[in-house]
């Protein structure tokens, strides 16, 4: 798009978007909360250029679990960590709270009209269609794929180890653990290998690469502006500008790419079932299903390929993160790495005894550091650290702790007008002193153990944690994605000691629609994590 056109649109948008402001009275002008640093973008700067959690904790140490702050032109928005506002608005109130219209058009740009895009009747009958490929019994089998993967990411590093010095060797553990996450997903939603790990110009992999840290990492001026815009007018014009925006191009390519190879993936699947050959992976199950004569079963030609490309981003992107943040933790943390890799020892002890080599997810279940590893690493590295959803009606949220309002007036419930944004801080409520303890803000996976981690308000799918969301959208795949980080600590530890490189020291938060990790100073190098790995002088035998 020409940049004239582009400001000419943008001029018009800031134009509409005022003479909504001053026509429309302010909802929650009783409910505290920072002053705007900046009439045109409000308190956006701090809250999204920032690393992450640094404007809303203090934001949420001074105010509250729910916080006005004031989005582009003055507009108001709520910021929401309050537990039973959170139960309210993700897990009670269906589809009167739905997925913010600029979230939704993220969803596409990375992921096509898929699950993580649908709202409403066409949302329902995409999770109804997708809800078998991911049941607990599925889980189950998919393991050992983890666990293969995971082995064939480290026997690439043992290569590296042993053309260096033989003993050690630094690795940024985003770029590699990206390519072992994104051939887990082909194997055990595709059936199909993807073969990230051993081969470096797979074009698919590169693209995936860094890929939030590249697009959304601390989004310009401009950027926070138009996207707070976009909430006020149409799908078709958000869809159009992004399209022709040039500052998207890398999005645009992976749509290209993921969509020829979903597509080519989806030929073989109808094949393998026509001939009476399928195999038992997710894809196998939607080509399935969409042959059924039944409409409410099927998915258009689009959306079977949108969901492809859902499964390719969610299920390897967020891991990625997910399990590096872990590794980082183990890095720094030498006493818990080692008790950890003692669990693992003990585990593979149990399952020799028992005649077996391989680990189940019941030997997973029945590790509980490893459990509380796992979860701790969620609570405190959420998948996504914001859930934006927006008011179809009129509602009320209920509060677990009142607030003192600006007026002296104790409150004890807000009132939501239609059309209002709330920003649901999973990063917040999982911070909660009241649920997780006084040391919320620590790293710490004996809570968990301990039992110190109270439960009084249901929240989640997982754990009491916002991390995969609640209710109509929460995520389908959390127990693929809990297996998932169990299997990788494993394998990364029963072959590895980690140690802290100099670099640790500058690891940077970075907020980017996810928490990814960056260096201080270095964030234009996208995500960086360099942790030392040294060959276990004694693996542990598998």
């Amino acid at each position: 798009m020409e940049s004239s056109t582009l400001v000419a649109v943008l001029a018009l948008l800031v134009g509409l978007f005022f003479l909504y402001r001053f026509t429309t009275a302010s909802a929650f002008s009783d409910i505290p909360g920072p002053e705007p640093t900046n009439f045109l973008l409000g308190n956006l700067r701090e809250l999204l250029q920032q690393p992450a959690g640094v404007a809303e904790f203090e934001w949420q140490r001074i105010y509250g679990d729910v916080v006005r702050f004031r989005a582009s032109l003055g507009s108001d928005q709520l910021m929401v960590a309050d537990p039973k506002a959170l139960q309210h608005v993700l897990q009670s109130s269906g589809y009167r709270w739905r997925k913010s219209p600029v979230r939704r058009e993220i969803a596409r740009l990375t992921s096509g009209r898929g699950l993580a895009w649908a709202d409403g009747d066409v949302h329902t009958r995409q999770r109804k269609v997708m809800l078998p490929g991911f049941r607990a019994p599925e889980t189950k089998y998919f393991v050992p794929f983890f666990m293969s993967c995971a082995e064939a990411m480290c026997s690439k590093w043992k290569e590296t180890i042993s053309e260096s010095d033989g003993q050690s060797h630094v690795f940024s553990f985003p770029e590699y653990i990206s390519r072992a996450t994104l051939d887990a997903i082909g194997q055990t939603a595709f059936d199909y290998d993807f073969g990230a790990t051993g081969n470096h110009e797979n074009e698919l992999a590169n693209l995936y690469e860094s890929l939030l840290a590249n697009s959304f990492r601390a989004p310009p001026d401009i950027a926070l502006l138009m996207l707070d815009l976009f909430r006020k007018v149409p799908s078709g014009v958000m869809e159009f500008i992004n399209d022709h925006n040039p500052k998207m191009k890398a999005l645009h390519r992976v749509a290209v790419v993921g969509s020829e190879v979903a597509s080519g993936l989806i030929a073989q699947k109808t094949a393998d079932i026509k001939n009476g050959t399928p195999n038992n992976d997710i894809m196998t199950l939607l080509v399935q299903s969409n042959l059924s004569e039944n409409p409410k079963n099927r998915l258009t030609d689009e959306e079977l390929v949108a969901q492809m490309r859902t499964l390719m981003f969610g299920g390897h992107e967020t891991l990625t993160n997910t399990i590096s943040w872990a590794m980082y933790e183990l890095a720094i943390n030498p006493k818990l790495q080692a008790r950890l890799r003692d669990e693992i020892r003990e585990a593979e002890e149990r399952i020799a005894n028992r005649g077996e080599e391989e680990f189940t997810l019941q030997d997973f279940e029945e590790m509980p550091l490893l459990n509380a590893m796992g979860k701790e690493t969620l609570r405190v590295y959420p998948v996504a650290q914001h859930l934006y959803r927006t008011a179809y009606e009129d509602d009320v949220l209920p509060l677990t702790t009142p607030i003192v309002g600006k007026s002296g007036k104790v409150i004890t419930e807000v009132h939501v007008p239609k059309g209002t944004q709330v920003i649901g801080s999973a990063q917040g409520y999982n911070r909660n002193k009241e649920i997780f303890g006084e040391d919320s803000f620590e790293f710490n996976p004996d809570r968990w153990i301990e039992g110190r981690v109270k439960s009084e308000i249901s929240l989640g799918v997982y754990a009491n944690l916002a991390t995969f969301a609640s209710g109509i959208r929460s995520c389908l795949g959390w127990r693929f994605a809990v297996a998932e980080i169990h299997a990788f600590i494993v394998v990364l530890l029963r072959n590895f000691e980690l140690e802290r490189t100099p670099q640790l020291a500058r690891i940077r938060r970075e907020s980017a629609l996810g928490i990814v990790p960056t260096i201080e100073g270095e964030q234009d190098k996208g995500s960086l994590l360099p942790i030392k790995v040294h060959l276990l002088s004694r693996p542990a035998a598998y």
